[in-house]
């Protein structure tokens, strides 16, 4: 039996992949990064170089905290290997460094027994999934079926857009994998500064018509869906209310019962020069992480939200993941689940 089998964000979980922060850089200052993250600054103003290294111990040991508690749940956990991202690498057309290993979530997509390698769009992530190649091997030897979207060229033209609408143009197909989210035969697909139309498209054709791609487009520009949209369980699902309401939800989420996150809570805690630095939103502590659908972890902080889900019968693992603003991803992003309980459904008409 394949070891690969994921539905959704929120039925039982058995194993995931969590990520690796050893060796984090920030991504090259190219005009793929500058889109894809920092939109608001000119090349000469992105970040460069490896991040701190007490950010990466830290993060280092608020994962092994992390999982230290899915194991104690029974939960099997795997870590990608630690990578030399300082390397430069290249095509005819450019080159670049690595990026990190800390968000698998961003490179691999898991629909069903299916595994798929993603055309991100920033180039320094254009090997990155290298660091999970004997994970992906383990995979398909398992059973499951693995396979790779076009790589994309990542020509200065597909950038050539304008930053107030940072959508890659529709050139070739270009998306992360946190642009999509899944419920089970409807996936939700943010066109965005890491996802184009084309991208959403392809996934379309790949699938096949038992799958629905859903896009939600001219919203939010920013990066990835998972802190503007959480799927918590059947029916019930988290909004991000500084990016969407009630009219601009996606048309299918309308079905569903519809919760609001409060403000995020100690926000004050960083100065000017580590938001300088910073990748992630004020929003990413909404970045809520379903063990299944009564459990979920949550960055301790954010009291308010918290108390919102347990209001909706969601037992609460608080945790805290302290530079999840510097690099750029929280719970949900620094996790690949690999194999969820249930079965393939459709949840909307």
């Amino acid at each position: 039996m394949s070891k690969v089998w994921s539905c959704n964000e929120w039925d039982q979980l058995e194993e995931v992949i969590v990520g690796n922060p050893l060796n984090a850089r920030f991504p090259t200052a190219d005009r793929s990064t500058q889109v894809a993250e920092f939109h608001d600054r000119s090349l000469s103003e992105i970040p460069r170089g490896p991040f701190p290294q007490k950010i990466v111990e830290e993060t280092e040991e608020d994962l092994k905290d992390f999982v230290a508690i899915l194991e104690g749940l029974g939960i099997t956990v795997k870590r990608p290997e630690t990578w030399p991202h300082e390397a430069k690498f290249s095509t005819i057309h450019w080159e670049a460094q690595g990026y990190y290993n800390y968000c698998p979530r961003d490179v691999l997509l898991v629909i069903g027994d299916q595994i798929i390698e993603t055309p991100n769009v920033i180039r320094s992530r254009a090997l990155e999934t290298f660091s999970y190649r004997n994970l992906l091997i383990d995979y398909m030897r398992s059973g499951a079926r693995w396979y790779s979207a076009p790589k994309p060229m990542l020509l200065d033209s597909l950038f050539e857009v304008e930053l107030k609408r940072p959508t890659p143009r529709n050139e070739e197909p270009a998306f992360d994998a946190a642009n999509v989210l899944r419920f089970g035969q409807d996936l939700i697909y943010l066109v965005s500064a890491t996802g184009n139309e084309m991208g959403g498209h392809w996934l379309q054709s790949v699938l096949g018509e038992k799958f629905r791609v859903h896009f939600f487009k001219d919203i939010y520009y920013g990066s990835h869906i998972d802190s503007t949209l959480v799927a918590l369980r059947p029916g019930l699902i988290l909004c991000n209310p500084a990016r969407v309401n009630d009219d601009t939800l996606p048309k299918v989420l309308k079905q569903w019962k519809v919760v609001y996150s409060p403000p995020m809570e100690n926000t004050e805690r960083y100065d000017a020069e580590y938001l300088s630095k910073s990748i992630g939103s004020d929003w990413i502590d909404m970045n809520v992480f379903s063990i299944n659908p009564n459990l979920a972890v949550v960055d301790g902080n954010q009291t308010g939200l918290m108390k919102l889900l347990e209001s909706h019968g969601i037992d609460i693992v608080p945790l805290k993941l302290r530079h999840a603003k510097m690099l750029g991803g929280g719970f949900h992003c620094v996790t690949l689940d690999i194999r969820r309980t249930g079965t393939l459904q459709r949840y909307f008409d």
